[in-house]
């Protein structure tokens, strides 16, 4: 009897350790289950493992365009246009002519002066006969020294009537060539606002026309002085040596086209000037076609190297009350917000980061902004190129 009820304890201890056996191996399996189910439940979300790089940005500032030369073609003697020899946006060389003022006062007044020329010579030549008449009566004691000088002295009255005369000759006939005005330069005929007709003067407010040597053009922008201090380091550089080392520059046509020429900057103004806090600055750019015109505006860009930086795409950010944040992935995979600076210059797609984040590190760039990534969640990353690809095969599976 005593055997039997020890059996049958045995029996039943047995069936207890084996039913608690049980209950724990599901306990662990419900665990592992519930632990599955939440890593399921994580969004796969694209990220991106930081790295140094180098990069290139640009900074825009908008620009107008001169000729190398532009000349104000102004008359140097009044009168009638008689002739206009050219049209606007006609290519001309140097001394080329462009107009013909009337010739017919300009011509009146050579002849005039030509008359007088011949007049002065004459009384030049009859002081010079009487000079010397009196020269020989003077060696013969017939003349006083008075009489001798008296009569040189009228020879040389009449040399100096001569001079001026051929000097007023000189400018009559100058005059009459400024009857007919040349181009001064190679380049492109401008708008002509006087037309056959027309009375020409040396102080018209406005020229006959402009030439415009348009081999080469200048592009004018102007730099703040903080863009100043950062080209020169703060000042530990001189400009000079800041201009020299400054990369080729390029520039956006009013349509948006890309010139096909890059340029370079020529020269910085020493003088910042106090209503607009800006210095002017010129490039230079060749234009063999001619596309380029005085007077255009374009957008001159400024390219701007980084080296050993860490590269991030715009939108990996958000922005909270002027402040860029980004989504840092932690190695628990949960995701915590940083702020960040970057760069302003940029290219318009990805931003150069200056503080806030780290080679090594791995952020979102998937979803940034939405509801779906928030703060202190837990994802499952993927590679920038996987979870995109896998939402596009998503249709294909069902």
């Amino acid at each position: 009897m005593q055997k039997r009820l020890a059996y049958s304890f045995t029996l039943g201890v047995a069936a207890l350790a084996a039913a608690m056996s049980l209950t724990g191996c599901g306990g662990d399996k419900n665990a592992a289950m519930q632990q599955a189910a939440m890593q399921q439940q994580a969004p796969v979300v694209a990220t991106m493992k930081l790295e140094l790089t180098n990069a290139e940005n640009q900074q825009e500032f908008p620009a107008r365009l001169e000729g190398k030369t532009d000349i104000a073609i102004r008359p140097q003697v009044s009168g009638f246009i008689t002739k206009v020899c050219v049209d606007e946006g006609q290519e001309v060389k140097k001394g080329q002519l462009l107009f013909t003022i009337d010739q017919v006062q300009l011509q009146a007044a050579v002849t005039t002066a030509q008359a007088a020329v011949n007049s002065a010579q004459t009384s030049v030549n009859t002081a010079k006969m009487t000079a010397d008449t009196k020269r020989q009566l003077f060696e013969k004691n017939i003349i006083s020294a008075y009489d001798y000088q008296l009569a040189q002295n009228q020879l040389q009255n009449a040399q100096a009537a001569l001079a001026q005369a051929q000097a007023q000759l000189t400018s009559a006939k100058k005059n009459l060539s400024y009857a007919n005005v040349v181009a001064p330069s190679s380049g492109v005929v401008g708008t002509i606002p006087y037309r056959e007709g027309s009375l020409a003067s040396p102080s018209s407010m406005e020229p006959l026309t402009t030439i415009s040597d348009n081999s080469q053009v200048y592009a004018y922008f102007s730099l703040t002085e903080k863009d100043l201090l950062d080209l020169t380091d703060g000042g530990t550089r001189s400009l000079k040596a800041a201009i020299d080392s400054m990369p080729a520059v390029r520039l956006v046509l009013a349509n948006g086209t890309p010139y096909p020429f890059e340029g370079k900057v020529a020269t910085v103004s020493g003088v910042v000037n106090t209503a607009t806090g800006a210095a002017s600055v010129r490039a230079l750019f060749d234009n063999p076609s001619g596309m380029l015109r005085s007077g255009s505006t374009a957008t001159v860009v400024l390219p701007i190297y980084s080296t050993d930086v860490i590269v991030i795409p715009q939108k990996a950010t958000y922005e909270i009350q002027g402040r860029r944040f980004v989504f840092v992935v932690g190695d628990d995979n949960v995701i915590a917000s940083r702020p960040i600076t970057v760069l302003p210059q940029t290219d318009g797609k990805n931003f150069v980061v200056t503080s806030g984040l780290q080679a090594g590190e791995t952020i979102v760039t998937q979803g940034v902004g939405t509801q779906s990534i928030r703060d202190g969640i837990t994802i499952q990353p993927a590679g920038a190129q996987a979870a995109p690809d896998e939402a596009a095969q998503a249709p294909a599976e069902k």
